[in-house]
């Protein structure tokens, strides 16, 4: 079985902090009350949603915690913000916004030229560019199309409570509560005026958002806001620290490469080992009590090769040999010297038996 300090897979989701369980277990149980009711266990629970709602703001720095309306996670955010009828994308986007502007023809792709993403121009209604990719880590600066754009959005799934951000000139931000150790099936949308049309039609969250609000799901996502707020700084040093320990420890490796360039996030690594499929890695390293993937999970069951890395022009062996390990404050520096012994056998290993 795969513990905590063994599990190398958090951009996919993270384990719940203990301290989240123990405040959503009460509106599971006694306080299970409907947030819109006006009896005394309804009241109770609407009360907890708006302190929820005060803790997610204050960890991205809203000025209104009314800026802030529930959805069921960061996928049904990003896709919300896409009602507006011309938008512009990175070709970085999580798959819940690339591949919809990709199927759907509702929007255009932003270049790249190698050294960042190109600006857009006033003609789109808005343009979404990511704070971190979840695929390589790469850090943006989304804030850099404003003026260039009527809206400007960003994904900050993978840096809300781990990375400093400003949400100087965003309108619009996307967030998750399993990416902070928080609970799955609950998300927000950072709104800095009102939030698009509504996708959903109800009278929950201020008319903007439908259906019965999931109470525990926003207490755990307001707990796990609170606590990644406390401990932002701290989680930072000790991560940073797992990431340069890894680093180091694979370089001996002949045929590797480090993704995402000089600017990441400590939070994740993308590595190819050139000649070694990624998806023998994991289910060798699963062999042995490792967690880790061979790219985003939304798409790491697909045949289709990562369009980040495509976006990057990487050459197709070095995208099928890639993996992606990504940290957590529950990882070791114990966890990660033998993650990293173990990777290095694997690979040996795998070439190995390539070869013969």
């Amino acid at each position: 079985m795969i513990d905590r300090e063994n599990y190398f897979d958090n951009a996919a989701t993270t384990p719940i902090d203990e301290r989240v369980l123990a405040a959503m277990l009460p509106y599971l149980k006694e306080d299970f009350g409907n947030a819109n009711s006006l009896h005394e266990l309804g009241r109770r629970a609407g009360d907890a949603v708006e302190r929820a709602r005060e803790h997610v703001a204050a960890l991205i720095g809203a000025e209104d915690p009314q800026q802030i309306t529930f959805t069921s996670g960061s996928t049904e955010a990003n896709q919300w913000v896409l009602a507006f009828p011309n938008c512009a994308v990175s070709p970085f986007e999580h798959s819940s916004i690339y591949e919809v502007v990709r199927h759907r023809g509702i929007g255009a792709f932003l270049k790249h030229n190698g050294l960042g993403i190109t600006p857009a121009n006033e003609a789109y209604d808005l343009v979404s560019v990511m704070a971190v990719n979840n695929e390589i880590g790469s850090l943006f600066h989304p804030s850099a199309a404003k003026g260039k754009a009527r809206r400007v959005h960003s994904d900050l799934t993978q840096a809300a409570g781990k990375i400093p951000f400003q949400l100087d000139g965003l309108d619009y931000a996307s967030l998750s509560a399993h990416k902070i150790h928080g609970p799955k099936g609950i998300g927000a949308l950072y709104s800095r005026e009102l939030p698009p049309p509504p996708m959903m039609i109800g009278e929950q969250e201020r008319g903007f958002r439908g259906g019965t609000l999931n109470v525990a799901g926003i207490v755990g996502f307001g707990e796990a806001a609170r606590i990644a707020n406390l401990e932002e700084a701290q989680n930072l040093e000790h991560v940073t620290n797992l990431r340069q320990q890894l680093v180091e420890s694979l370089q001996d490796v002949p045929d590797m490469k480090l993704n995402g360039g000089e600017c990441v996030s400590p939070y994740i690594l993308s590595l190819s080992f050139l000649g070694v499929e990624g998806e023998s890695l994991v289910i060798d390293l699963d062999r042995q009590s490792y967690a880790i993937s061979s790219g985003a999970a939304c798409s790491s069951k697909s045949l289709e090769p990562s369009h980040v890395l495509l976006a990057l022009n990487t050459e197709p062996g070095w995208i099928r040999s890639t993996i992606r390990i990504s940290l957590s404050r529950y990882n070791s520096s114990s966890s990660v010297r033998l993650l990293s012994q173990n990777l290095k056998r694997s690979v040996e290993i795998l070439r190995t038996m390539g070869r013969a």
